[in-house]
Parts: C-alpha cells; structure tokens; sequence
C-alpha cells in the first residue's frame, strides 16, 4: 500500500465533509431525482443501464424510513412512467432493520410488490456485517413471491460468501457480486487482495454453475478479464448477465466493456445524504482523492 493509500485509509472519516465533496461530487447525480433521471437519460443514450439508489443509511428512528420507502416508491414509478432502462436498489438499514427486522421486512415488501404491479426490480444492498444475515433471510423470502422483481448482492470479502450462495442455490438466484467495502473484523473478512480476487472468481464461477443471473460489479480490469472468460465457459448469452460499475469511476473501462457487446449498468446514487457513500468510495479507491487533488491544485474540477 502506497505512503498516499494508506494516508487515505487512515484519515478520510475524519475529513471535513465539504473536502469530501470536492472529490466525490462527480461520483453522485445531485441532490434530487431529477438530477439522476437526467443522468440515467445521459447513460441510456450510449447504451448503458442503470439502477438508481436514494441516498442515506443506519436510520435511529422508524419514522426516518418511511419518507426513503417513499422515496423508492417514486423512483419506480418514474423509472415506469418515464420507460428508464433502470431499476432500484435499496439498503435494509434505511428501512429501518437495524432496529426492527419485521417492520423493515414489511417496507421493503411494499416496494418490492410496488415494483412487481409496474414490472420493475429492486436490488437490496448487501451492508455491513450487522446487516448480514438478516439481507440474505429477507431476499430468501421476497424471491419465492417475487422471483422476477428481486435480487441481493454478495461481497467476495466476506469469508461467509460462499456459504451464504450454497444456501441460496435451493431457488432462482440474482445476486451483484462486489469485492466489499465496509469496515469488518479479519475473522469476518479477508484482508489480502489477491485472496478478495480469487473468491470473488470463484464465486462468479459457482454462480454460473448455479444458474445465476449475476450483476459482475467490478473497476478491475483482471476480473473483467476473468469473468470474460468465465462468461465464455458457460456458453452464456447477453441477456444472462451484465455487468455493473459505479458512476464516475473508470469511463474508459466502461466503454470498452459496452464496446465489447456486453451489457452495463451504472449505479447512480443521489440525495442530500452523500457524505458516508462518498467516504467508503473514497476509502475503496483512494486513485479516486488523488485524481481529485490533483484537479484542485491545477484549479479544475469536475461537474
């Protein structure tokens, strides 16, 4: 890990939040959903998806996530009346299962049978360890009334991720797969990066043999390059994956996946509750706040 990295890693929870701004303000749409329908427009026209995610997280109060279910309500219902190559994704902590698992089972239910009635998918975020195996129990159960409209994701950090896919492979799966990002212990997760890139391999690759539709979600070139050949072994068609990036990161890489024929989604996060998104974006990609300081000690900068 370079001097610059680590730095990173060890200061960006503690930096003042409008430094975080300047250098995360091209990773985020906007404020509002009008600022990520018109970027979602912007994808759609150089053949790129999307999903679309409402911003804020770890909510202390129930009545905090009843405006997010709202809000996801009304991203679905744009997504359909707007006729967007999108879809949702949503996090249980904003739903409120940190604090009550039944009531915030009972939210993302209403959304996902909102998005079911419109023909819409909803993506439930995989969080922090304290999230874990409540996600994977509420996907469990939405996928046997909404197999069409619902999917989770697993992180190839996670030393449970192959345990949780085994104990998914009793039904339809559709996951995004991620190398993970959020602070756990090392008897939770592994910590060397050759050993994050090699399970997630082999996860893409049990995946397949599952039956899996997987949302590749991945900046790194050698998984790319990995899951290509993977994609290859398995005989698959176009319309039985796809790959995933977050906006703003690596558009040259973008293109030449979309290039290559293979279909892409782009994660448009927005709302006023950026900060804690934009800290673990930068603390997963610190080439992200080097490229950002750069730009402010040239005086340019981005959107």
């Amino acid at each position: 890990m370079s001097f610059f990295n680590y730095a990173v890693s060890k200061t960006i929870m503690h930096v003042p939040s409008p430094v975080v701004h300047h250098f995360a303000k091209d990773y985020v749409a906007g404020n509002d959903l009008d600022d990520a329908v018109r970027v979602c427009r912007e994808l759609s026209a150089k053949g790129i998806e999307s999903t679309l995610d409402i911003l804020g997280e770890y909510i202390t109060k129930k009545e905090q996530a009843l405006p997010f279910k709202q809000d996801c309500i009304d991203i679905l219902e744009t997504i359909h009346r707007d006729k967007l190559d999108a879809n949702l994704s949503v996090k249980p902590s904003q739903m409120g299962l940190l604090m009550d698992y039944d009531f915030a089972f009972n939210n993302l239910r209403d959304i996902v049978a909102r998005a079911a009635e419109l023909n819409g998918f909803v993506r439930i975020d995989m969080e922090d360890i304290e999230c874990n195996e409540d996600t994977i129990k509420i996907y469990r159960i939405l996928r046997e009334e909404f197999p069409d409209h619902v999917g989770t994701a697993l992180q190839s950090y996670m030393r449970n991720a192959m345990d949780h896919l085994e104990l998914l492979g009793d039904g339809p799966i559709n996951l995004r797969l991620v190398k993970g990002i959020f602070i756990v212990t090392r008897q939770q997760a592994w910590r060397d990066p050759e050993l994050i890139t090699r399970n997630y391999i082999q996860l893409l690759e049990r995946m397949f043999e599952l039956g899996a539709y997987v949302g590749i979600a991945t900046h790194d070139e050698r998984l790319y390059y990995e899951a290509q050949k993977l994609i290859k072994k398995f005989g698959l068609k176009r319309e039985q994956y796809e790959f995933q990036m977050l906006l703003g990161v690596d558009p040259e890489l973008r293109d030449l996946i979309v290039s290559e024929g293979h279909r892409l989604r782009v994660y448009i996060p927005y709302g006023k509750q950026w900060l804690g998104y934009s800290r673990r974006r930068l603390l997963e990609n610190p080439n992200i706040a080097r490229a950002a300081l750069g730009q402010m000690l040239r005086g340019t900068g981005g959107r």
